[in-house]
C-alpha cells in the first residue's frame, strides 16, 4: 500500500476525519472481508458508540493488540482546556479500541493518542498520532416555551485557579411545564409521586464552561411509558468511575462512554425513586423511594411519599429497607406550618408565593394524599432529599427537607443524632437533637428556633453529606446546603429578606453537640437564594468545597408568574475553610430548573 493513501481523509460514518502519524507502519485490518476502512494506524473511528452520549466516540483497535494509551482532546482555541487520561489494557479490551471522552459539539476536535501497537508475533511499536474528529451539535428535547437556548449558557465570572482548573462538572437541570407530563397519578392505593415527570438536561462542562458531554435522555425517557417515566436524578459517580442515578420506577448505572452496566426496575415493594442514589463502601446502593403499599394504624392503603430510604446489594437485591415514618415523627408539623407553599420543591406555584399551611390543610378529613405537604405516611411528610452513608458505625445520614432536619440512624433504625431546631420533637427524639455550641465549646443561647452570634440551623435544606477526609471518631464533619426558606420557623415580612448558605458542621456523637464552622451565601443575599435543589460537596482531590445554588432568582416567583423571571444557578469551589473563592460559574438564558452539581473525575473513568 502506499504512504500517500495512507495519508488520505476518509469520510467515516458521516464524519471528517485526518491522521497524521508520526510513524509510519504497514495498514493492518482483518483478514478476509473487511467490515470498515481503517482510519490510521489501526480501525474506523465510531461516533457515539454505545448510542447514549453523543459526545464520545471509539477508535477500533482493528485486530491489533493496544497497550500503553494515553488520549489527549485538546482544547479549542487558544483558551480551551485539554483534557488527558490514561486508558487501562482492560478498558482496551472491554471497548474495542480507544475510548475518546470530552469533544466539543459542532466542531472538529483534534485527538492526539499515543499507544503501543502489536500483532501475532511482532514485537509492539510505538504509536503517536492525532485525529480530527468531528462531533454533531448538540440535541435536546425541545420545550417550548420552557427553554431560551438549547442547554442554559455558562458564563465564567471567577477564573479557575489552578488547582482547579482542569475540573469538570456534571449538571443535572429539570424542564417542567411540558404537555406530555403529569399524566399518570396514582391512586390505589392513594399517594405517591410519580406525578412528577419532568424532562432532564444532563451534561458536563469544563471550567471555562464548554460542553464536554451530555447524556441522551431520550433512551431512558418515555412519557408513555409507566417504567419510563420521571425526572433523571441522583446522579453520582461510583469508585470505578461509572454514573449511578435513577428515575421514578428504575434505576441505572452506565460508565461514561455510555455502556450499560444495569438498567433495572425497582423491586416491587418500592416506588417513585427521585433526588439521591450512591455506592456505599461495601458495594451496595443506597437511594430514596417510597413504598408501593403500606397500610397505617388506620386502615388506609396509601403509597407513600420520599419517606423510605432502600438498600441493594450490587445484583440489585433487596438488602434493608429505613422506614422513616416508623423511625422518626411523621406528624411533626412545626416546619411544614412554617414552609412556602409557592415553593415546596418541585410544585412550583407562583399563586401561593408567600403563603402558609394550616393544619386543617395538612391533617384534615379533607387534607389531600400524594404529593403535598402534609403529615403522615401518604403525604409528603418528610421529603428526604440525600443519604449518606458512614462506614464507621454503619449508619445513614439523611436530609429531610420538610423537617428541616439533618438526621443519623444506624442499622438498627435507631436515631443517633439530630441536626434541627428543637421545636415539634416527641419526647424521645427531643434527646436526639444537638445542643450548638460556639468554637471554644460553650454553650449558645437559642430561644425557639433562634440561635444568637452566627449559629443557625439548616432551613428545608439539600444534601447533607459527611466529609470523611475532615471526620475523626466521634467528630463528624457534615456539609449542608441551607436553602432557608422557613428560616426561624417563620416566613420573612418580605420575600427578598431571604438567602441561602453553604454550611459545615462539626458533630460531637459523644457530648451531643454541634458547631458550625463554616458558611457562604447570607452575604451574597436574595439574588444567591435557592428556594429548592442544590448541593454543597467537599471535593478531596483539590481541598475545596463545591457549592451549587441550583435555583438562585427562583425566589422571585411574582416574576416567574409575569414571565419576566429567570434561574440563575452558581457554581462555586472554595479553598476549604475559607471564602477564598478559586472558581465561580454561572448559568444563564435558562427556564430549567438547577438540581445539582457532581464533580467528575475522568481519570477513574479509564482505569
Amino acid at each position: 500500500m502506499k504512504i500517500g493513501k495512507m495519508l488520505s481523509s476518509a469520510l467515516v460514518a458521516g464524519l471528517i476525519l485526518s491522521v497524521t502519524p508520526s510513524i509510519i507502519l504497514a495498514a493492518g485490518g482483518a483478514s478476509g472481508p473487511t467490515t470498515y476502512k481503517s482510519v490510521g494506524q489501526i480501525g474506523a473511528v465510531q461516533m457515539d458508540p454505545y448510542g447514549v452520549a453523543p459526545l464520545t466516540a471509539l477508535i477500533r483497535s482493528a485486530g491489533f493488540s493496544l497497550t500503553d494509551v494515553t488520549v489527549t482532546v485538546k482544547g479549542k482555541g487558544d483558551s480551551g482546556i485539554p483534557i488527558t487520561y490514561q486508558v487501562a489494557n482492560t478498558k482496551i479490551l472491554q471497548n474495542g479500541g480507544i475510548p475518546v471522552w470530552g469533544l466539543y459539539p459542532d466542531y472538529q476536535n483534534s485527538v492526539e493518542v499515543s499507544y503501543k501497537k502489536s500483532q501475532a508475533g511482532s514485537t509492539p511499536q510505538d504509536v503517536k498520532e492525532t485525529y480530527t474528529i468531528y462531533a454533531p451539535p448538540i440535541t435536546v428535547y425541545g420545550s417550548g416555551t420552557g427553554q431560551k437556548t438549547t442547554l442554559p449558557k455558562a458564563v465564567v465570572v471567577k477564573p479557575a485557579d489552578k488547582s482547579v482548573k482542569d475540573k469538570l462538572y456534571l449538571m443535572n437541570h429539570l424542564v417542567s411545564g411540558l404537555p406530555n407530563s403529569s399524566q399518570v397519578v396514582w391512586n390505589n392505593p392513594v399517594g405517591g409521586a410519580l406525578e412528577w415527570d419532568y424532562e432532564s438536561y444532563v451534561w458536563i462542562v469544563d471550567t471555562n464552561g464548554d460542553i464536554r458531554w451530555y447524556l441522551n435522555v431520550d433512551k431512558f425517557r418515555d412519557p408513555n411509558d409507566i417504567r419510563k417515566k420521571g425526572n433523571l436524578m441522583g446522579f453520582d459517580q461510583t469508585k470505578d468511575g461509572s454514573l449511578l442515578w435513577g428515575s421514578s420506577q428504575a434505576y441505572y448505572k452506565y460508565d461514561l462512554m455510555g455502556r450499560e452496566i444495569f438498567n433495572r426496575q425497582l423491586p416491587n415493594s418500592y416506588i417513585d425513586f427521585s433526588h439521591h442514589m450512591e455506592e456505599t463502601a461495601k458495594g451496595h446502593y443506597l437511594m430514596r423511594v417510597a413504598s408501593a403499599d403500606y397500610k397505617r394504624k388506620d386502615g388506609k392503603d396509601v403509597r407513600t411519599v420520599r419517606d423510605i430510604i432502600l438498600e441493594t446489594d450490587k445484583e440489585g437485591n433487596v438488602v434493608d429497607e429505613w422506614k422513616l415514618f416508623e423511625i422518626l415523627d411523621p406528624y411533626r408539623d412545626n416546619n411544614l406550618l412554617a414552609m412556602d407553599q409557592g415553593a415546596v420543591c418541585l410544585n412550583i406555584d407562583a399563586s401561593q408565593a408567600g403563603h402558609t399551611a394550616n393544619k386543617e390543610d395538612m391533617e384534615g378529613p379533607n387534607a389531600p394524599w400524594g404529593d403535598v405537604t402534609g403529615v403522615g405516611a401518604g403525604r409528603n411528610w418528610a421529603h428526604v432529599n440525600s443519604v449518606n452513608y458512614d462506614e464507621t458505625d454503619d449508619s445513614i445520614i439523611i436530609s429531610t427537607r420538610n423537617q428541616s432536619a439533618v438526621v443519623k440512624i444506624g442499622r438498627d433504625k435507631k436515631v443517633k443524632w439530630i441536626i434541627a431546631s428543637p421545636e415539634g420533637w416527641n419526647k424521645d427524639l427531643s434527646s436526639k437533637v444537638l445542643v450548638p455550641v460556639d468554637l471554644k465549646g460553650n454553650k449558645i443561647k437559642c430561644e425557639s428556633s433562634k440561635c444568637e452570634g452566627t449559629f443557625d440551623w439548616s432551613w428545608t435544606q439539600h444534601t447533607a453529606y459527611k466529609i470523611n477526609e475532615k471526620s475523626k471518631p466521634g467528630k463528624v464533619h457534615v456539609s449542608v446546603f441551607d436553602n432557608g426558606d422557613s428560616r426561624g420557623m417563620e416566613q420573612p415580612a418580605m420575600p427578598s429578606m431571604k438567602y441561602s448558605r453553604a454550611v459545615e458542621y462539626v458533630v460531637d456523637e459523644k457530648n451531643m453537640t454541634v458547631q458550625q464552622v463554616w458558611e457562604f451565601g447570607k452575604e451574597r443575599g436574595f439574588e444567591w437564594y435557592s428556594p429548592i435543589t442544590s448541593v454543597v460537596e467537599y471535593q478531596p482531590k483539590t481541598d475545596s468545597m463545591m457549592v451549587y445554588s441550583a435555583t438562585a432568582g427562583l425566589g422571585d416567583l411574582q416574576a416567574f408568574r409575569s414571565g419576566k423571571g429567570s434561574v440563575i444557578p452558581y457554581l462555586h469551589e472554595f479553598k476549604y475553610g475559607t471564602k477564598d473563592e478559586l472558581f465561580e460559574m454561572k448559568f444563564v438564558d435558562s427556564k430549567s430548573i438547577g438540581y445539582r452539581a457532581l464533580s467528575i473525575d475522568i481519570q477513574s473513568a479509564f482505569k
